[in-house]
């Protein structure tokens, strides 16, 4: 075929991707149910015709994307929210993918005749979840999650995908070697996490190092260096003994703590590079599957889907989360939010590649399993959510016409604060509040308008003021701008 007619036919499929992704948000369907129906429409089977059938590279560029879209969520994480989540949103997911396994480990043995190992690669494959489908759909329907659900389901969605892998690699080497033990499968888990995560603690404090002292000549070429320096985290991690993707996790999780130049434009650069790979590697895991080989499994996959979503990753929640303050009503919703993504397809090719006698079976369950989830899971969130009482509005941050990147070892910072009811500045002019020296309101925003201020303009109540401040001087601005008239003091 002459390259101008892929190019066009790539062009064509990944404006389809993106526009249908809006579609689908709007009729409460995750965009993956989309990317993953257009690869298997252009399949083989479908209108298409593309014959594809390499689980290897499939597999490989499965991998790739995985490292990409683990970073850019990393990085995308704000760690001030989740720090005080970070015990329950770890034992999710280790111990909570664990118990996931075992329990569909068990089920599939009863149900599909396998032996134990490959029930439990089975279970494992499909153990960690895709939380980030879930946001999608509930901001489609402008709607929020009460308290800290968010952002536990947040850190629990990007932390547990090294878990279900180092599974899926140990349960598959297992079946492949009749001399390897199950007890050899706890010293490699604390190898490979504690490897990971220093070197992904390394090369994310190191990542913001170089990028402020590199001083490139060209802004360009600094998404370049970040995108070499993922893969870079990737390699030296696995390569070292250790767990890759947990590398590049922590990595993206760390950097996104420090300040380092052009933060904002690589971060919209990591989520754009973030969201090709996932419509890349759908739409390849699309082209993968025989939708014909699907229905002579769809009656066990059904039953082995609606095991995992209403029995072993509740009884997983439940288990995991059983010394924690969460209730019964915000566990329930954090096992319905266990939605299935692309990872389980991608870690079902492993034992494709492996040459293991039911590795066909796995897959076509996999898919079929991760295709219920979508279609009854990710449709029914908004209802779920109400029905529980966990739903709350969703609160956006204002959007500003303007960025502000700190450049070299400038110590300023462009927050956004606002002034309460009853607040002590209320009614009062700019100048006369006693803002610090250099402090600067850059834009006000009030009743659905920015205004740029002076030092005569009039404070009100519900102001949202963009402050430009010295870093060390915003707790002193911030208690200044937002105290109330009962307890405010000289901040002098």
């Amino acid at each position: 075929m002459p390259i101008e007619y892929i190019l066009l036919a790539v062009a064509l499929l990944l404006l389809l991707s993106v526009l249908g992704s809006k579609a689908s948000g709007r009729v409460g369907v995750p965009a993956l149910l989309l990317f993953l129906a257009l690869g298997m429409l252009a399949g083989s089977e479908g209108l298409g015709g593309i014959e594809f059938d390499d689980p290897w590279l499939a597999q490989s560029l499965g991998v790739v994307a995985l490292v990409y879209i683990l970073f850019a969520g990393g990085l995308d994480t704000r760690w001030g929210e989740v720090r005080p989540l970070l015990a329950p949103a770890l034992a999710l997911s280790t111990l909570g993918v664990a118990a996931t396994a075992i329990l569909l480990g068990w089920f599939a043995t009863a149900v599909l005749g396998f032996s134990w190992l490959e029930g439990l690669l089975l279970g494992a494959i499909v153990s960690s979840t895709d939380a980030a489908a879930v946001f999608g759909v509930l901001r489609s329907r402008r709607m929020g999650l009460w308290g800290q659900l968010r952002p536990l389901l947040e850190l629990e969605s990007g932390s547990n995908d090294p878990m279900a892998i180092f599974l899926t690699i140990g349960f598959t080497q297992l079946l492949i070697d009749p001399d390897a033990q199950l007890i050899d499968l706890v010293p490699m888990f604390f190898r490979q996490m504690a490897i990971g995560a220093a070197v992904g603690y390394g090369m994310g404090w190191g990542i913001s190092v170089v990028v402020n002292a590199v001083r490139l000549e060209y802004e360009g070429l600094y998404p370049v260096l970040t995108t070499a320096m993922v893969l870079l985290t990737y390699g030296a991690a696995a390569v070292g003994g250790g767990n890759g993707f947990l590398a590049v996790y922590v990595a993206g999780l760390v950097l996104g703590t420090h300040a380092f130049i052009h933060k904002r434009s690589l971060l919209h650069f990591h989520n754009g590079l973030a969201w090709l790979m996932q419509i890349t590697m759908f739409f390849t895991l699309g082209l993968l599957v025989f939708p014909s080989q699907l229905v002579p499994v769809a009656g066990v996959s059904l039953l082995v889907a609606l095991f995992l979503m209403f029995v072993a990753r509740p009884v997983a929640v439940f288990l995991t989360l059983l010394p924690t303050r969460f209730g019964r009503r915000e566990q329930l919703m954090i096992a319905w939010v266990g939605l299935r993504g692309a990872v389980p397809i991608i870690l079902a090719t492993f034992p494709l590649l492996a040459g293991i006698s039911p590795a066909e079976t796995i897959f076509n369950v996999v898919f079929f399993t991760v295709l219920t989830s979508v279609l009854l899971q990710g449709t029914t969130l908004p209802w779920i959510a109400k029905g529980l009482g966990v739903d709350a509005p969703l609160t956006e941050p204002l959007r500003y016409p303007l960025d502000f990147e700190p450049i070299g070892r400038m110590n300023s910072d462009l927050v956004e604060i606002g002034i309460p009811a009853g607040g002590a500045v209320v009614d009062q002019r700019i100048l006369d509040v006693g803002l610090p020296l250099g402090t600067l309101i850059v834009l006000l925003h009030r009743d659905g308008e920015f205004l740029v201020p002076s030092g005569g303009t009039t404070l009100k109540a519900g102001d949202k003021l963009l402050v430009l401040a010295d870093t060390a001087e915003l707790p002193r601005v911030r208690a200044l701008l937002q105290s109330r008239r009962d307890d405010a003091t000289n901040p002098d």
